[in-house]
C-alpha cells in the first residue's frame, strides 16, 4: 500500500492551485480567509484543494472559531523528498530480459 500512499502524495502536487496554496503556506500557518483573498477560487473550490492537501499529509488543518488554519507538514514534505530521493539512488540495473536482448 505504500505506493497507494506515495500516489495519494503526489496527486497535491499536481495542480496549479495547490502549488499557488503551498507556495503561500511556505511563510508559514495562514487562515483559509487570507488563502481565499490571495488565490482567486471559491469556497468549495479551495475546500476541495484542501481537502487533497490534508489527505495528502503534506498540509496539516486545525480550526480554530468558524475558520480553518493550515500549514505545511514537515513529516510529510520530509516523506516526499525522501522518495525521490530513493529514486535517485536506484541503480539501473540489467533486468535479464530476453526480449530486450
Amino acid at each position: 500500500m505504500e505506493e497507494k500512499s506515495t500516489a495519494i502524495m503526489f496527486k497535491a502536487f499536481c495542480d496549479e492551485n495547490r502549488i499557488k496554496i503551498l507556495k503561500l503556506l511556505s511563510t508559514g500557518e495562514k487562515c483559509a480567509c487570507k488563502l481565499l483573498e490571495e488565490i482567486n477560487i471559491t469556497q468549495p473550490t479551495l475546500s476541495h484543494h484542501m481537502k487533497i492537501l490534508c489527505d495528502s499529509r503534506i498540509v496539516i488543518g486545525r480550526k480554530d472559531g468558524k475558520w480553518m488554519h493550515y500549514s505545511l507538514s514537515e513529516a510529510g514534505l520530509n516523506t516526499a523528498v525522501s522518495f525521490l530521493n530513493e529514486l535517485k539512488t536506484v541503480e539501473n540495473h540489467s533486468t535479464g530480459c530476453l526480449s530486450c536482448n
